[in-house]
């Protein structure tokens, strides 16, 4: 298959190119080995090897067969129904779209009816899914030997300053880290709903972004398991950390930071007693490769992804919306800068 990039900002040129190149030089027969095509008409990055760079949709399904390729959708959540749209319009239909699927559930409706309109197969990018470190959580959770889960805490940290103050491409924080942190307790624990969140400007200085400082929001899962999803943009260091309390024990669990390492680790203690192991974990590429041989099998084999990824975009428009009253100003804001908007359901 080929493949068409659409959006060269960060998620595009730092994460899809070079996950794209590391895919295609592990399992070779599942790519055309023609070069990638991207697409973006605000930015054209310098010419690289193995890129065929375009100015518009429209160039590159002049260049490539849409049946037969994969269009990635690295655009910012508030305008991906329509890149969405002007994709099918072309014949494209296989197609992955960076988390989350939808700014909010508006958005998410228009992206709905297109798949079905169009027959659309559409992935939503979700490497912690395909994570070993994941797949070992839920080994502990379903074997019992820890007993029951209690609680889920999914903490979210990194500095992310300069993209908030010159590039607003994600309308809140929760659009940001989040998607991937509801999407794992999901995956651990089942359907929830939503309980309480919260949510902080970005303050530095003078300059302030409204609602881009971090966020969190709580679950409640069927089964009585609480999660709290937390995300601080703000944080002098980078975590990406899951502590799963069960009846018997505690995992604590630690996803790469970045995509410059490819492992994880994990932690589990039981008695008092601590076993600890560094998981080999290149999430994403896996992800991407297997995103690929489902496009390649008969019928939409990402339905149930697709499905699972429009309830973590209906999750957080509730969190959203319990953060929609007006924001205190910031002359308000407490020592960090943060304007807190909290509530509880």
């Amino acid at each position: 298959m080929r493949t068409l990039v659409v959006g060269l900002g960060r998620d595009g040129t730092d994460l899809h190119l070079p996950v794209l190149a590391r895919a295609r030089a592990s399992v070779r027969q599942l790519f055309d080995d023609r070069p990638v095509v991207a697409c973006d008409p605000r930015r054209l990055p310098a010419e690289r090897p193995g890129l065929a760079m375009v100015g518009s949709v429209a160039e590159a399904a002049a260049l490539l067969d849409p049946a037969d390729s994969v269009a990635h959708v690295c655009t910012p959540p508030t305008v991906r129904a329509a890149v969405v749209a002007e994709l099918a319009e072309r014949g494209f239909r296989n197609v992955i779209v960076e988390a989350p699927l939808a700014a909010d559930t508006d958005d998410l409706a228009r992206v709905m009816r297109l798949r079905r309109k169009h027959g659309l197969r559409i992935a939503v990018v979700e490497p912690w899914l395909t994570s070993a470190l994941t797949e070992r959580l839920v080994g502990l959770v379903r074997g019992g030997a820890l007993g029951e889960p209690r609680s889920i805490s999914v903490v979210q940290n990194k500095p992310r300053f300069r993209r908030s103050l010159t590039s607003p491409s994600h309308p809140t924080a929760f659009d940001v880290e989040l998607p991937h942190g509801v999407g794992l307790a999901l995956r651990l624990a089942g359907s929830a709903r939503v309980t309480h969140a919260a949510g902080f400007d970005l303050v530095v200085g003078d300059a302030v972004v409204p609602r881009m400082g971090g966020a969190r929001v709580g679950l409640r899962h069927n089964n009585g398991v609480r999660a709290e999803i937390a995300s601080d943009l703000t944080s002098p260091v980078r975590e990406r950390r899951v502590t799963v309390e069960f009846e018997k024990g505690v995992a604590v669990g630690h996803f790469a930071v970045s995509d410059e390492d490819d492992h994880s680790q994990l932690t589990v203690t039981v008695n008092g007693r601590r076993e600890h192991e560094v998981l080999r974990d290149d999430s994403l590429t896996e992800w991407v490769i297997r995103a690929y041989r489902l496009f390649q099998a008969p019928g939409d084999q990402h339905a149930r992804g697709f499905s699972f990824a429009t309830d973590v975009v209906q999750l957080l428009s509730v969190a959203k919306n319990i953060c929609a009253e007006p924001v205190v100003p910031a002359a308000r804001a407490g020592a960090r800068g943060r304007v807190p908007a909290a509530h509880v359901r």
